[in-house]
C-alpha cells in the first residue's frame, strides 16, 4: 500500500491531480470510459479546483468521465453542506460537465428511500459488468471516518455492496453513504489528507490496533489499489515520516 508523502500540501494535490489524470487516460483507453466516485469536504475542493485548472484541464477527455459520490448529506443540492453543490461549484461547472455524466444522491427523497434509489442508479449505471469505479476518492475525518462511515455506526457491519442511509444522533443529521463493500470493489482508492489537524487518525487508521468499529477507515481494503496522499503534517507521527 503505497503512502505518498509530500512536503506541503499543495504538492500532495498536485501529485495526486497527476494520478486522477493517468488513471483516467488508461481507464478511457481501457474501457471507454472513466467512472469517479467524489469526496466531500474541505480538501478535495481545491483538488477539484486544480484539476479544474489551465494546469490539468486538458489532460484528461471529460465527455467520456462520469461522477458519482462517495456520500452525501441529506440536505437539497442547493444548500452549502451538499457534496454535489461543492463539487459542481468547483469541479463540474467549469469543466461544463454534461448532467447525465453526474449521478447525485437525490436527497429530496426520505433518507432510506434516497439511499435505495442510489443503489440503482448504481446497479443500472453499471447493469451487469459488477459495480466497480475505477477510482474512489476518500478523505479522513480527525474521528478516523471515512466517506460517511462514521465510528460504532451499524453502516460498518454492511455486508452488501450499495448505498445506505446513516443516522449521525450527536448531530440529528442523516448522511448517504457508499457501503465499505462498495467501495472496497474499486479498481483503484485513494485517500488524500493533509494537515497537522489529521496526524493522529492517520496513524492510528494505519499503525493502530485493527478496530474498525472505532476507526472506521480501517474498512477500506480494495481489490485493487490503495494509495495514500499526505503532507508532511498529517504524516508527522507516522514512524517513518
Amino acid at each position: 500500500m503505497p503512502v505518498h508523502i509530500h512536503p506541503t500540501a499543495d504538492e500532495a494535490l498536485h501529485h495526486l491531480a497527476r494520478y486522477f489524470c493517468e488513471l483516467a487516460g488508461q481507464a478511457i483507453a481501457a474501457r471507454g470510459r472513466f467512472v469517479v466516485a467524489l469526496s466531500g469536504g474541505s480538501s478535495p475542493r481545491k483538488l477539484y479546483e486544480l484539476l479544474a485548472s489551465t494546469a490539468f484541464r486538458d489532460s484528461v477527455s471529460w465527455g467520456q468521465v462520469y461522477f458519482f459520490f462517495g456520500d452525501e448529506r441529506h440536505v437539497p443540492h442547493t444548500d452549502a453542506e451538499s457534496n454535489y453543490l461543492m463539487a459542481k461549484t468547483a469541479l463540474l461547472a467549469p469543466l461544463g460537465i454534461l448532467p447525465e455524466q453526474v449521478f447525485a444522491v437525490d436527497t429530496s427523497l426520505p433518507p432510506a428511500a434516497a439511499a435505495q434509489a442510489y443503489t440503482r442508479s448504481l446497479e443500472q449505471f453499471f447493469s451487469g459488468d459488477g459495480t466497480q469505479f475505477d477510482l474512489v476518492l476518500l478523505g479522513l475525518g480527525d474521528d478516523a471516518h471515512t466517506a460517511s462511515l462514521f465510528p460504532h455506526t451499524p453502516v460498518l457491519q454492511e455486508t452488501q455492496a450499495g448505498a445506505r442511509e446513516v443516522f449521525l444522533a450527536d448531530k440529528q443529521v442523516y448522511r448517504i453513504t457508499l457501503t465499505a463493500p462498495l467501495l472496497n470493489q474499486a479498481r483503484a482508492v485513494v485517500f488524500l489528507v493533509y494537515g497537522a489537524g489529521k496526524s493522529t487518525a492517520v496513524e492510528r487508521v494505519l499503525n493502530g490496533a485493527h478496530d474498525p468499529a472505532r476507526f472506521p477507515a480501517q474498512l477500506i481494503a480494495p481489490v485493487g489499489e490503495l494509495h495514500w496522499f499526505l503532507d508532511e503534517a498529517a504524516a508527522s507521527l507516522l514512524p517513518d515520516a
